[in-house]
């Protein structure tokens, strides 16, 4: 309050018209000055009134700006869960390359749950988002239908489903490579925590690390390739069933660094070190695997950079193109913990 007891008079908010009206200029050229493609604009003139609304503060208006050009500027994310550092990695991704283009994402968590995944989606497209990044797919859900429904672009991002657009990573090639390593350092006797085999990552990580071991004539018992979720505890409990199946196993993969983890204490409570007793891979190389007392040997399947891809090409769809599906080549990253590091 002033001396007089009055409370301040309160600044206007600067609008088009109030810019245009100190500029001399008409209300649609400060309008095209602020666009992103300001046509038919001087560069003179576009200058001059980005540097005065900046001086009073000028915010567009969302709100009105999607109801004169259909677009919200807005992309949605759906992920299983943030929480997880892949997706969080992911996320990290797609929202530099939107924040470059000029979008703001919104990110909603499904866990895994076909009843959240559609209300998630349903509470997504309400509020009218340009297009999506779906990062929660699994092989016989019907997401990508549903999009495909409402005309809402859209790319699937890490996990991927047959005929439709999506970026990951080759992790057939991973699951391969993990294999490979593993023969050529003399392991026969294998165990598999493969994380959620119902998503396109766990099934094709699994997939290509027994095809690998078949063509060299290295049988995994079926009882020895335990399906469970992308988790600590959920990897712990894994391995107890690949102890009791093979209970001279050397070499365990894990379909993931948060897996890996899993075995790596259910290992410990049986009194096997690694990798002295079994030789642990994981999957993602996360700036963790490389931070454990025995560092972890893991294949690089790229997140950030599928997380990047997939937001140009929704960007791309979101432009009239029409971008072909995409999956990086991975890399395998030997450490400690194969006793190769």
């Amino acid at each position: 309050m002033d001396s007089d007891g009055a409370a301040p008079a309160r600044t206007r908010a600067a609008t088009l018209t109030s810019l245009a009206a100190e500029l001399g200029v008409h209300v649609s050229t400060v309008s095209r000055a602020l666009s992103d493609a300001p046509a038919g604009v001087s560069t003179a003139t576009m200058e001059a009134v980005r540097r005065l609304a900046e001086e009073r503060g000028y915010r567009s208006n969302l709100t009105a700006r999607a109801l004169r050009t259909g677009r919200t500027r807005v992309l949605g994310m759906l992920v299983p869960r943030l929480a997880d550092p892949v997706l969080a990695l992911l996320h990290e991704g797609v929202d530099e390359r939107a924040i470059e283009a000029g979008y703001t994402t919104v990110v909603a968590n499904t866990l895994d749950r076909a009843d959240l995944r559609e209300k998630r989606l349903d509470l997504m497209l309400q509020r009218r988002v340009d297009g999506a990044v779906v990062a929660d797919s699994l092989l016989h859900s019907h997401i990508a239908d549903q999009l495909e429904a409402t005309g809402v672009p859209h790319v699937l991002a890490l996990r991927c489903v047959p005929d439709r657009l999506c970026v990951g990573t080759d992790d057939l090639a991973g699951g391969r490579l993990v294999a490979e390593h593993l023969l050529a350092l003399g392991h026969r006797r294998f165990g598999v925590v493969a994380g959620d085999t119902r998503a396109s990552t766990g099934h094709e990580r699994t997939v290509g690390f027994l095809a690998a071991c078949e063509e060299a004539g290295v049988e995994v018992r079926p009882e020895a390739v335990v399906p469970c979720l992308f988790d600590v505890r959920s990897g712990a409990a894994a391995t107890e069933r690949v102890l009791e199946a093979v209970p001279d196993v050397t070499a365990i993969f894990a379909g993931s660094d948060n897996v890996a983890l899993g075995v790596l204490g259910t290992l410990r409570d049986a009194g096997r070190s690694v990798p002295d007793d079994v030789a642990l891979v994981g999957y993602n190389d996360l700036d963790l695997a490389a931070a454990l007392p025995v560092p972890l040997t893991t294949v690089d399947s790229r997140i950030l950079e599928v997380g990047q891809l997939a937001t140009r090409m929704l960007l791309e769809l979101l432009g009239g193109g029409s971008p072909e599906p995409a999956r990086l080549a991975p890399r395998l990253v030997v450490r400690a913990s194969t006793g190769a590091g």
